[in-house]
């Protein structure tokens, strides 16, 4: 399914949009895809920030020789990811702040995020600050983080969402292509934090990202199925919105 343009329609449109889809992810992850001993519960607290999603490891950590194959759950894979853009940083600015915060949840402790960027994390500088803390200190802590900002660029980004959030890490450029200003962005939370980026234009299917559960294990997120189940849940005239605005 082609990705819509959701910055010609009201936020509130998204944001309802915003709600099924994270649920849909939830319970694609839940249907198997995460190894037995891991949960996807969306908006739980951890620490003093909420992320849309979050996968809980309510079991021991599988050894080594079970990573791949869980009796009970998924697959996770073993190994690094193909993405169009890697990016690596070894940088430790939040090492002042490793106490900031604490994550953890009552069924067990939170390994990775997914979060779905909403037009109010971007509409100001504070919101943008405050988005961008949340996920530099998610992965200061060593929780993974998936990142899927819909929207294009502002004034408060102009070179997207993944490059204000690697600025806290690493400076460096990062150029957007003009039509390809959407981006999907897997962070690895090891010792060497590594991003794996997409790139996404209006109209094109939105790539199924990695999600990692520990260093170099990871499963992939069907995010082009789950937006599509949510897509066609919505109601009819918020679809028409979408698809008819000027």
């Amino acid at each position: 399914m082609p990705l819509h343009d959701w910055s010609r329609v009201p936020a509130g449109l998204f944001h309802h949009f915003h709600q099924d889809w994270s649920i849909e992810i939830a319970r694609e992850l839940n249907r198997g895809r995460l190894p037995a001993g891991f949960s996807a519960l969306v908006e739980q607290r951890a620490g003093e920030r909420e992320p849309n999603l979050l996968a809980i490891e309510t079991g021991d950590p599988p050894d080594e020789e079970a990573r791949e194959q869980v009796p009970g759950g998924g697959v996770a894979i073993i190994g690094r990811p193909s993405a169009r853009i890697v990016r690596h940083s070894s940088a430790d600015r939040y090492a002042a702040r490793a106490n900031r915060i604490v994550v953890r949840h009552h069924l067990g402790r939170v390994v990775s995020v997914i979060e779905i960027v909403a037009p109010g994390n971007k509409s100001s500088r504070a919101a943008l600050r405050e988005f961008v803390t949340k996920t530099a200190d998610f992965l200061a802590h060593g929780v993974h983080v998936l990142v899927v900002d819909l929207f294009q660029p502002t004034q408060h980004d102009p070179a997207g969402i993944h490059k204000a959030i690697w600025d806290e890490f690493e400076e460096e450029a990062f150029d957007m292509p003009v039509g390809k200003d959407r981006v999907a962005v897997s962070y690895e939370a090891g010792e060497e934090r590594v991003a794996y980026i997409e790139l996404i234009g209006i109209g094109e299917p939105i790539p199924d990202m990695p999600l990692f559960l520990d260093v170099e294990l990871h499963i992939p997120v069907p995010l082009e199925k789950t937006y599509e189940t949510a897509w066609n849940a919505s109601p009819q005239a918020l679809r028409a919105a979408v698809e008819n605005a000027p």
